[in-house]
């Protein structure tokens, strides 16, 4: 299993963009990472300033989107979607896309349910809850 630390997965952000930049080859995930970047123009600037951006915090208390929490989840969906786990994650996304009329959109709104269930984890000490979160899928998609 893959485990990185902090700042080997924001180095991997902070690679992947550097080298799509220099048109040079990239790693299958690599490229996926840079799909979800180049939908985020707004972690543009940040993506290029490793030395200023690989320590810093974004406290949600103030506000503030962690762009590398957001990036990851991305890929994290990506993941999921491509091998339909939990079983019937791929069905929802699609039916959110079509609903939406808009990939990006829907991955949005898988995010929402997938830190849902993260939190609830987290805050209940318990595995994730897939079930819990296909429901939140569900809800999304009846609107």
């Amino acid at each position: 299993m893959f485990s990185p630390s902090r700042d080997q997965a924001r180095r991997f952000f902070f690679d992947a963009w550097a080298k799509f930049r220099a048109g040079q080859p990239l790693s299958d995930l690599e490229s996926i990472a840079v799909g979800h970047i180049g939908r985020h123009p707004e972690y543009h600037a940040m993506l290029e300033q490793p030395e200023r951006y690989l320590e810093r915090e974004w406290p949600p208390e103030l506000g503030e989107t962690n762009p590398f929490l957001h990036l990851a989840m991305h890929l994290s969906i990506s993941e999921q979607l491509s091998i339909d786990q939990p079983p019937g994650v791929k069905s929802r996304y699609q039916a959110l896309a079509v609903r939406l009329g808009d990939e990006h959109a829907a991955q949005h709104a898988v995010m929402d349910c997938l830190a849902e269930m993260l939190w609830r984890a987290q805050r209940d000490n318990r595995p994730p809850d897939g079930a819990a979160y296909l429901l939140c899928l569900e809800n999304r998609c009846l609107g």
